[in-house]
């Protein structure tokens, strides 16, 4: 591998960005990280993001490059998807080897609040990404996905090759078209694009509107902490390094054409076309209950629960195979819920500096 081959990652701001942003600057990668820093949460937790990789709030322009003041190989800029014109330029003069596409609207609930939000970055921006990878010979387009796009599918444990058709959110219907959308640029112009499907991320600098951060925010303030489905639910959550460590392996594994490909019995996970998708999660679910009950075990303190339907948009449970994976890069998921929520407890009372 060429050390110093570029990579423009987007949503650098963000919670699985930022961890993607710090395991590629160590393997000396030349970096630019791009986000709109909008305030779907916090915008603060994404300026401290962005601070711990040396880029500084008030030296941060639209649309200008801002060079780390900490790391010689990261740059980054504030920059809006949507802005196609902006996103072909700076693909063009900035000529990067490698694409990874994190930056989306994210969010289930919200997308049934905010639908307009999901079409403008789900799909405007990544017909930018896609249209700046086709003119500028970007060797390799990843980007996310999201377990959601398997919707009303109950087979367990769910596989690339199952059906995602039946979407249950307007999210997880954005995030299929992007497996689709990213299909016909790799049928079309040859280009190798890589769909990961992400299993309940979870970790240190995570985002403030998901599970675990209410969680650990309600006990500590002795609030009670909302269960939905009763508690009948199980996920797959997948730390964050896990997710960031398959990426990392997966940039220069390009996907080829599939000559086995077979379009009168088509699979939905690779394709006569340089194209693949792939599941990434731990593949060792657990109950939300097991989950919260880790969460209290490592903060020493016992939930207040309060117990709910299940909430529209959601589904009971997600198991993920990642068999296809791990033959592809020799890597599989592996940190247990136990070492990982202490890791983000550790770094939750540190960062808002509870005793």
């Amino acid at each position: 591998m060429n050390k110093q081959e570029k990579i423009l990652v987007t949503g650098s701001a963000g919670f699985i960005g930022f961890h993607l942003v710090e395991q590629l600057i160590i393997e000396k990668y030349e970096i630019v990280g791009l986000d709109i820093i909008n305030d779907y949460y916090d915008i603060n937790l994404k300026y401290d993001r962005l601070f711990q990789h040396g880029i500084l709030k008030e030296k941060i322009n639209l649309n200008q490059i801002q060079k780390s003041q900490k790391y010689n190989n990261y740059s980054f800029v504030k920059a809006d998807l949507k802005d196609h014109n902006f996103i072909l330029t700076l693909m063009e003069n900035e000529k990067f080897d490698y694409v990874i596409n994190l930056a989306a609207q994210a969010g289930v609930r919200y997308s049934l609040i905010n639908p307009k939000a999901y079409i403008d970055s789900n799909i405007d921006g990544f017909i930018s990404i896609l249209e700046g990878c086709r003119h500028s010979n970007v060797k390799h387009l990843i980007y996310a996905s999201t377990s959601s796009v398997y919707g009303l599918n109950t087979t367990m444990p769910l596989s690339e090759s199952l059906p995602s058709e039946h979407p249950i959110s307007l999210y997880s219907a954005t995030k299929k078209a992007n497996e689709l959308m990213a299909h016909s640029y790799s049928h079309l112009f040859n280009i190798p694009t890589t769909g990961l499907r992400f299993f309940t991320v979870y970790g240190p600098w995570g985002r403030p509107d998901m599970a675990l951060f209410l969680f650990i925010e309600s006990m500590i303030n002795k609030k009670p902490i909302k269960i939905f489905n009763f508690g009948k639910m199980v996920r797959d959550f997948t730390y964050v390094e896990d997710i960031v460590l398959s990426i990392s392996k997966l940039i220069n594994k390009m996907p080829t054409k599939d000559l086995s490909w077979d379009p009168r019995n088509p699979t939905t996970s690779s394709s006569s076309a340089p194209f693949k998708i792939f599941n990434i999660g731990n593949s060792n679910p657990v109950s939300l209950m097991k989950y919260i009950q880790t969460l209290e075990e490592s903060i020493g303190i016992k939930a207040i629960k309060e117990f709910y339907p299940l909430q529209d948009g959601d589904v009971p449970e997600t198991h993920a195979d990642v068999s296809a994976l791990e033959d592809y890069i020799g890597y599989r998921p592996n940190t247990s819920i136990e070492d990982g929520i202490n890791y983000f407890v550790k770094w939750y009372l540190n960062y808002y500096k509870i005793n």
